[in-house]
């Protein structure tokens, strides 16, 4: 069955970096683009970055030049390496991707303090 298993998330000062990562399962990974949300206290989920198959990228704009997402078809893992992190980034994190259904991981807490 499809899988994806997030991890690397954490607490970080303002200005810090992180990397997560979504390590998938149960599919075919080179077909299906991997996407990343994330969802604050009280607050929608919401798209962060998305790489397709082909490797074309997509961010939000309140991540554009901080963030920057990959993916390594070799290991069928997708990664968010995020900088310069701000305490509005604060959340959990999910990787996500779409076969017929949307499939989700756990997620991973990501904390920024000021």
């Amino acid at each position: 069955q499809v899988q994806l298993v997030e991890s690397g998330g954490g607490l970080v000062q303002s200005g810090g970096s992180l990397t997560l990562s979504c390590q998938t399962s149960g599919y075919v990974f080179n077909m299906n683009a991997v996407t990343w949300y994330r969802q604050a206290p009280g607050k929608e989920r919401e798209l962060v970055a998305s790489i397709t198959s082909k490797g074309a990228t997509t961010y939000a704009d309140s991540v554009k030049g901080r963030f920057t997402v990959s993916r390594d078809s070799a290991k069928k893992a997708g990664y968010l390496q995020m900088n310069g992190l701000k305490p509005e980034d604060s959340g959990i994190y999910y990787c996500s991707t779409f076969i017929r259904q949307q499939f989700w991981g756990q997620g991973t807490q990501v904390t920024v303090s000021p």
